[in-house]
């Protein structure tokens, strides 16, 4: 291949070979945790283990990413915005990307000794959840291109379905591996349980665009997020469930993930709202000015 035939099939150009905005601002914005990452890492403070803030935030990432690209589908259905959908392909990259640099950072903090993280996976439950989401994302990455679209055909649809277990799985890794603060991993579960409901809504007929749909939607998702929360305290840790359950109706000392989520859906909705407010004005205008 020519410099300029690399040039056209570049993450950042469209599928004529024009650079484009949204590709390229997606782009850089995936790359930064990255450069984050290996700026502290060569740069920043020395730490007794140096490689474990990077190895928790490289799979946080991947948590993130792997999220947003199952966000790609329910966006272009509420904001009628179909651009967004040429970006999750790389979303989804990038998510392979950050859970491979996840296992290479497990790697390096135990010094390369591959025989000895091949048994850590094998015998420890969290490791080894983690190494079947994984290999699981591999799978995925391996057949996102064009060519193997072509390939497998209808297919390749009931492969990439796969995406949703392999999310639970990673998430379950998430809440083995963050022990009694699971947090954040109540956070990403109650997110993931609201684009669930999304699809959900979609397939007994709601109109996801509805303001209303997407506020009722939004309810569900905090009670998800709670119940994920107050189940796994109860069953996986000797921390009182009724206590951090009641914590999610006392905002006044600390938010809690299944009220981030409640306001995250509402932020939705309101967007929604906004949006169909605002194109019902423009209508109104233009009929006046015909």
């Amino acid at each position: 291949m020519t410099l300029s035939t690399y040039a056209k099939h570049a993450p950042w150009t469209d599928r004529r070979g024009n650079v484009s905005g949204l590709r390229l601002g997606v782009f850089l914005l995936l790359l930064l945790p990255a450069a984050r990452i290996f700026y502290d890492l060569l740069f920043g403070p020395v730490f007794p283990e140096p490689y474990e803030q990077a190895l928790h935030q490289s799979g946080d990432w991947a948590v993130r990413f792997l999220l947003l690209t199952l966000a790609v589908t329910p966006l272009r259905r509420i904001f009628c915005w179909n651009r967004i959908a040429g970006v999750r392909r790389m979303i989804g990259v990038s998510v392979l990307f950050y859970a491979l640099l996840h296992l290479s950072l497990y790697a390096a903090s135990e010094h390369w000794n591959l025989v000895k993280v091949a048994s850590e996976i094998v015998l420890r439950f969290y490791l080894t959840i983690g190494f079947v989401a994984l290999a699981g994302l591999a799978v995925l990455g391996s057949t996102s291109f064009d060519s193997m679209i072509r390939r497998l055909g209808r297919n390749w649809q009931k492969l990439h379905s796969l995406v949703y277990p392999i999310t639970a799985l990673g998430l379950f890794h998430f809440f083995l591996q963050s022990k009694s603060d699971v947090t954040q991993a109540t956070l990403m579960a109650g997110l993931f349980v609201l684009l669930m409901i999304y699809r959900l809504a979609v397939k007994a007929g709601f109109n996801l665009a509805n303001p209303l749909v997407l506020a009722a939607c939004a309810g569900l998702g905090v009670a998800g997020a709670a119940g994920i929360e107050y189940a796994w305290y109860a069953l996986a840790t000797g921390i009182p469930a009724d206590r951090v359950f009641q914590a999610n109706f006392d905002i006044a000392t600390v938010i809690r993930p299944a009220v981030w989520v409640g306001i995250t859906g509402l932020g939705v909705s309101a967007a929604a709202l906004l949006q169909s407010l605002t194109g019902s004005v423009s209508m109104k205008l233009g009929l006046r000015r015909v």
